[in-house]
């Protein structure tokens, strides 16, 4: 297998990912003070049913056998927006590109008739609102998430498609 190369992600696949997932996020909870961010506390059962899904298509990047990355896409195919959500790199391989590579690939991959891709990130993820800028999001609004600890803003980000 050609290394860096999105593939395709399915059920088959979901303990790795709810790891990989786990271990990605696990930076986003301390920047956030947020242990319970939706992506560490989802369960297989619930992976499993999203992964079942077809309008999730999910997107991974291997190094060898190791799933180092993933994305996934919900797009209704009567819709013309689509989510993009859960872009996750190994903490290891962060800042090598990875990231950039599947957000291009799930571009390339949403149903001909979506017109926007839609996504979210808390605002203390710098790294992510760095990334998302430079491939055309803009930021469309902010909604407050609260914890148990506190609040912080989810910032809320589209890309036209041409």
């Amino acid at each position: 297998m050609i290394p860096d190369v999105p593939v395709r992600l399915g059920v088959e696949d979901a303990g790795e990912l709810l790891t990989l997932q786990r271990s990605a996020y696990a930076e986003q909870a301390r920047l956030h003070d947020d242990p319970a961010l939706p992506p560490l506390v989802q369960t297989l059962a619930g992976l499993l049913t999203e992964l079942a899904s077809p309008q999730v298509v999910a997107l991974g990047v291997r190094r060898d056998r190791r799933l180092v990355a993933a994305v996934r896409v919900h797009a209704d195919p009567d819709a013309d927006t689509a989510e993009l959500g859960r872009l996750v790199v190994a903490p290891d391989l962060q800042r090598q590109g990875l990231g950039t590579r599947l957000l291009l690939a799930a571009e390339s991959l949403v149903p001909q008739g979506v017109r926007e891709i839609r996504l979210f990130t808390g605002e203390h993820s710098a790294g992510n609102l760095r990334l998302y800028a430079r491939h055309g999001y803009v930021e469309t609004h902010r909604t407050t998430h609260r914890t148990h600890t506190g609040a912080y803003q989810l910032v809320h980000l589209a890309k036209t498609l041409s």
